[in-house]
């Protein structure tokens, strides 16, 4: 009987192990989507050049994942965070992307993401403590259905 051991994996180790997981992915998805993958970032500079705003998402295969959006706390209720999150979506369904996901805890923004229209999926209380975990997502599919990606 063999034995195994579970060690630390170093960089290359945890490389090896993502490109495996792709690897499998690609053979479950539709061949046009299988590269789809690319980075949206972007960010709004002050007067002075300073960033006061940004936005870190992750075009995949047919949807838009929003990972950070942030707004410097002087500078909130001036339309940046809209202004960031309008220009994710516009590229989302430029590139036919079907929707946008993003999460977001309870002392963040989970209102701002619901006056925008998106939908709440699930949510798992205390975590962090005494807090929520809120997941949103918003269709980006026009109301007759279909999807953007076929």
């Amino acid at each position: 009987m063999s034995r195994t051991h579970i060690t630390p994996s170093t960089e290359e180790d945890s490389a090896y192990v993502r490109q495996q997981l792709i690897a499998y992915n690609a053979t479950h998805v539709h061949e046009a989507l299988r590269n789809r993958y690319e980075e949206l970032h972007f960010h709004i500079r002050n007067e002075s050049g300073q960033i006061v705003a940004g936005v870190i998402s992750t075009l995949c295969w047919n949807w838009v994942e929003l990972d950070i959006l942030w707004v410097d706390a002087k500078e909130r209720h001036r339309g940046y965070g809209t202004q960031l999150l309008q220009e994710v979506e516009r590229l989302a369904r430029e590139k036919g992307c079907d929707f946008v996901m993003l999460n977001t805890f309870s002392y963040q923004a989970p209102d701002f993401y619901r006056k925008h229209g998106y939908e709440l999926m699930t949510m798992i209380e205390n975590a962090p403590t005494g807090h929520q975990h809120y997941y949103f997502k918003k269709n980006l599919l026009p109301e007759n259905g279909g999807s953007a990606s076929q």
